[in-house]
């Protein structure tokens, strides 16, 4: 009997000693990758991308990887939502990430036969927002940003493709926000106060993510993919 008890409490440790190794195990497997935490889902890849920003420099998607994006669209004749939006961009992401070497925010103009490189650099000087490190006003072919606008960012209903590109305007508050892998991340509503205050928490939580995969064949990725 006593010997039988012997084996009972040897087998109790030996499965306590399993348990306790395994969870060391798994959490030093993942303590790195932050895998175990809830994590934003991933939407769309960005496509590559040329545009001119309000410098005259091209920037396309390989300059801005390994940087968050905070991504919008208006017009500089706007009087409506664009203002409104740009100084809740302002507020909001530009002010309290400005230091912040891993953050970018790129506004696209959905009227690029008005707003050339010039205008662009008018507009960005005359409401404060001319810092090009971490703010990049992008003109470009109509073509080529409204693509931009649906097929990347998720930011315009896609039934207006269907129109004749002339035809076409994008007006819209929405904020896409890119992960440093180049990846659609969140959408949100540029003039809603609690949508720009997950908007500020998502740019937190991405800001820890590193880029690129830390062990390759997507099987452990330090981001979801």
């Amino acid at each position: 009997m006593e010997k039988k008890k012997k084996r009972i409490r040897r087998l109790l440790w030996y499965v306590a000693g399993s348990v306790v190794f395994l969870a060391i195990f798994w959490i030093a497997l993942f303590a790195g990758t932050d895998d175990y935490k809830v994590k934003l889902p991933v939407i769309a890849d960005v496509k590559p991308f040329a545009f001119v920003d309000q410098k005259g420099d091209t920037v396309t998607e390989r300059d801005v990887l390994g940087k968050v994006c905070v991504v919008s669209f208006f017009f500089t004749t706007c009087p409506g939502i664009c203002p409104r939006m740009n100084d809740n961009l302002k507020h909001w992401v530009y002010e309290p990430f400005k230091e912040e070497p891993d953050l970018l925010m790129l506004s696209h103009t959905s009227d690029p036969e008005r707003d050339s490189v010039s205008r662009l650099k008018v507009y960005a000087d005359s409401m404060g927002y001319d810092d090009p490190k971490h703010w990049i006003f992008l003109t470009g072919t109509k073509k080529a940003l409204y693509a931009a606008a649906r097929d990347s960012y998720h930011i315009d209903d896609e039934s207006h493709a269907k129109q004749k590109i002339e035809d076409q305007f994008i007006h819209t508050q929405l904020i896409a926000l890119i992960d440093k892998n180049g990846r659609l991340r969140g959408i949100y509503d540029g003039l809603t106060k609690e949508e720009l205050e997950k908007l500020q928490r998502d740019i937190k939580a991405l800001l820890k993510e590193p880029s690129g995969p830390r062990f390759s064949g997507g099987l452990f990725n330090n981001n979801p993919s």
